[in-house]
């Protein structure tokens, strides 16, 4: 089973490498001491929780068997949520890294694609390593004291974190099917090769183990060494408040309301939401206040042209953003009230200085856009939104393109941190959950303190009814979390299809998006759901042909 999985220690050593200039640090994963002595020791234990933490980010290739160099782990997933439902525009062809395949909804739908299968073994990999955590420190041969209750609350949630992304994505969404009958995804409690898992287990049986595995790592975490405070680096560790703001997720897409809104409150806690300064740097570093977790990604990691902001980020210098800068749906953005700060972020009236531009508008030539009635005064424009915003020449502008996504660097190449887990999704959280228990006053509590901070004439007591609420929650969610990847589990939880036709249209291009431009909803639609792995049917004597994804 699971062929690719040789488990791997994942722990992790700096050796000092000379360049032709300068010496630096090289972080790598070793394999060279052996199981028994990675699991000796709570101490051992979270080397290995580092390289868990490093493998949501690294390159698939310097860690997994089999991997390709174009896969950096959440540097890729985390874009693709909001990349698959078309939420960020793409306004010219740039297909490095098969990246508009996904547009084109190409690649999740095939089961030899690099998407299925590296998405599922990665994820594999994160469940079998968190299993030898937990099967060793959990069999009685090691004192449970705080440190190891603090191992063990990671090992779990980490658990919890794979499988809710794994039945996400294979499987049939929860409400909009039928959980108990619905095929999930295979249990795997094994911690050595090979690896031997259950058949595919029910989206109800997956949905159950998540909760089990987060409230046991909840357990831990009350009685175990607290997080440590003031890094960045800090940040990756897995702590309460991240077992919460994932039970809430579970809780969300499952329906259980209450526990939902519940958790959210509990994870958000101790993490102040963000005001305009921060909210405007550019969502490069866990150190923001209200990031309850996130990667930060070592300098020395070499994903560079793999990298989230290489995908997302306008600054970024490299030939996917400067011949494609990623743009914001216009429908959401004529939505957004002059006075919500959240909309100097996307520059309606940047200049289209794109000759290849998909809507066939690029250039002075082109120009369509009446503030500009000289070249001279659409050159200058675009000079100043590349100085202002640290543009190298060859970055092109488009109107409706985005700045939310800075990096620390501008015009350079070096990857930032992501972001996984913040406060506001957890206010979000809460308004859903309490509208859709009908419960108005508390979903317009849950909203205010987040509305008021971004917009200052926000009053949440204008939304009076459940519908109102929940149209307004979704405005909220796609505006607040724009490309932070919520787009596919929020799009298949809501039930809604793509159509960038509707509405006025959304500024996408149907040549470029072809089959991505407009999908049925996911209740009638399986093409949401991501083909399972050949590889992973070929080798799994417990999965065959006939479980293949329809």
């Amino acid at each position: 089973m699971l062929r690719k999985i040789n488990f791997m220690l994942l722990v992790i050593m700096t050796i000092t490498i000379t360049s032709c200039s300068e010496d630096f640090l090289e972080t790598k994963p070793t394999d060279a001491i052996s199981s028994a002595d990675a699991l000796a020791t709570p101490d051992n234990m979270a080397l290995i929780l580092n390289g868990l933490h490093r493998l949501l980010y690294a390159q698939s290739q310097v860690i997994l068997p089999g991997g390709t160099s174009t896969r950096a782990g959440n540097h890729f997933w985390i874009p693709l949520g909001d990349n698959l439902t078309g939420d960020v525009i793409h306004t010219a062809p740039a297909n490095n890294l098969g990246w508009q395949n996904q547009t084109k909804w190409i690649s999740h739908t095939l089961e030899t694609s690099r998407t299925t299968e590296h998405l599922w073994y990665q994820r594999y990999h994160i469940i079998a390593s968190a299993n030898a955590i937990i099967n060793r420190a959990t069999d009685g041969s090691i004192p449970e004291d705080a440190r190891l209750k603090e191992i063990l609350g990671q090992a779990f949630t980490y658990r919890a974190y794979a499988y809710l992304s794994l039945v996400q994505h294979y499987a049939k969404g929860y409400l909009i099917g039928n959980p108990a009958s619905d095929p999930g995804v295979p249990l795997l409690f094994a911690s050595e090769a090979p690896f031997t898992s259950e058949p595919r287990s029910s989206v109800q049986v997956i949905y159950d183990q998540c909760m089990a595995d987060v409230d046991t790592a909840i357990g831990y975490f009350q009685g175990a060494t607290a997080r440590p405070t003031g890094s960045a680096d800090a940040k990756s560790q897995l702590n309460i408040d991240v077992a919460y703001g994932l039970k809430a997720r579970i809780a969300l897409n499952s329906g259980q309301w209450r526990i939902a809104a519940d958790a959210a409150k509990k994870s958000r806690e101790n993490y102040p939401i963000m005001d305009e300064t921060d909210w405007k740097s550019g969502f490069n570093t866990t150190l923001l206040p209200e990031v309850i977790w996130g990667s930060n990604v070592i300098t020395t990691e070499t994903t560079f042209f793999r990298a989230y902001f290489y995908l997302m980020s306008n600054t970024f210098n490299g030939s996917q953003i400067r011949n494609n800068p990623k743009a914001v749906d216009i429908r959401l953005y004529n939505q957004i009230p002059d006075t919500d700060y959240r909309k100097d972020v996307f520059l309606k009236d940047a200049p289209n200085s794109n000759g290849s531009a998909s809507n066939g508008e690029g250039g002075w030539d082109n120009n369509t856009n009446p503030l500009y009635t000289t070249e001279d005064e659409f050159d200058s424009a675009i000079a100043a939104i590349k100085a202002e915003y640290g543009l190298a020449s060859g970055h092109n502008t488009h109107p409706y393109m985005h700045f939310k996504m800075k990096q620390k660097v501008p015009g350079g190449i070096e990857p930032d941190d992501i972001i996984l887990m913040r406060a506001s999704e957890m206010y979000l959280i809460e308004a859903e959950a309490e509208a859709m228990l009908n419960n108005i006053a508390a979903a317009q509590a849950a909203l205010q303190p987040l509305g008021s901070e971004r917009d200052t004439a926000y009053d949440a007591t204008s939304f009076t009814t459940q519908a109102a609420l929940m149209d307004h929650i979704k405005f909220q969610r796609s505006l607040e979390l724009w490309g932070e990847g919520f787009g596919y589990t929020d799009h298949i939880r809501w039930d809604e299809g793509i159509d960038h036709a509707a509405n006025g249209g959304s500024g996408a291009s149907e040549v470029l998006y072809v089959d991505g431009f407009k999908q049925d909803k996911p209740s009638i639609n399986d093409d949401w759901v991501f083909k399972i792995p050949q590889a992973e049917i070929d080798a799994n004597p417990n999965i065959t042909s006939s479980d293949q994804n329809p």
